[in-house]
């Protein structure tokens, strides 16, 4: 049986966004954990609650800088977001009151963070060395989504699911409905362009559904890209363009599967509400 938390207890809440992917983060909240998957799906919900994809908790890790973990809008944990840590990373300097940098534990390992000023005081430019990308198999219900046989695709993790797929009009895919038939992955589409280094990205997002970016999403499609030879890299850099704006992926010549990820992290309010 889940237990309520206590009527009493406040939350205190930041709220920021990724390139529009949104998040709320609470740290060290009085809230039971098995309470958690039903408080994020209550404060992420659009209409009645707050409003986010996705509710970032974090904790005290007596080795690193700190813990986070990752409910999505519909109540799923997952294991880990490159816009999420982003945001993380944001509301964490805001908390120690220093830009770091940080390294934060999440269910996908540790995560090395690092933040700069830019010209908005609500915003931060912010890098994640996001670990190796890692080759999966299909996921379950694939055969369902119809796909060209003589078209790429790529099954990659990098901590979480992403299958990757090229295509000639972005605009034209149904991709909520796509999305729909394999709930359980990450399903980035993509298009070279608009410029040689620089692909064009949609994604659909397990427990969030279409979202105006991705950033564990964007690192799979640039090294999917980079390896079809879609895009040509830049200064071993990657840019990739999403309908929040534009992150960039960059890799490593030494460790040819390792990337990172560098995009805006934004604060948007403060709140305090009740669990």
């Amino acid at each position: 049986m889940t237990r309520s938390p206590s009527p009493d207890v406040t939350l205190r809440l930041t709220k920021h966004h990724g390139l529009g992917n949104d998040f709320l983060v609470v740290f060290h909240p009085d809230v039971p954990v098995d309470a958690l998957p039903g408080l994020a799906r209550r404060l992420c919900d659009r209409r009645t609650g707050l409003g986010a994809d996705g509710l970032l908790v974090g904790e005290s890790d007596p080795q690193l800088s700190a813990r986070m973990v990752l409910y999505n809008a519909d109540g799923s944990r997952a294991e880990m977001s490159g816009n999420g840590i982003r945001c993380f990373a944001q509301a964490l300097a805001l908390r120690r009151g220093d830009l770091g940098p940080f390294v934060i534990r999440t269910d996908a390992g540790a995560r090395a963070v690092e933040m700069v000023e830019t010209a908005d005081p609500l915003t931060v430019a912010t890098t994640v060395e996001m670990g190796d990308v890692t080759d999966l198999d299909a996921p379950s219900g694939w055969d369902t989504l119809g796909t060209d046989p003589g078209r790429p695709v790529a099954h990659l993790s990098l901590g979480n699911p992403h299958s990757v797929v090229p295509v000639d009009d972005l605009m034209a895919v149904d991709l909520g409905g796509l999305g729909a038939k394999v709930p359980h992955v990450n399903l980035e589409i993509i298009t070279p362009g608009p410029d040689a280094d620089t692909i064009t990205m949609r994604v659909h997002e397990r427990g969030a559904g279409v979202t105006m970016a991705c950033g564990t999403g964007a690192c799979a499609a640039a090294f999917a890209a980079r390896r079809w030879g879609l895009a040509e890299p830049s200064d071993g850099k990657l840019v990739v363009v999403m309908d929040g704006g534009r992150a960039t992926v960059g890799f490593d010549h030494e460790r040819p599967r390792a990337v990172t990820l560098t995009g805006p992290s934004t604060f948007v309010a403060s709140i305090e509400t009740s669990p």
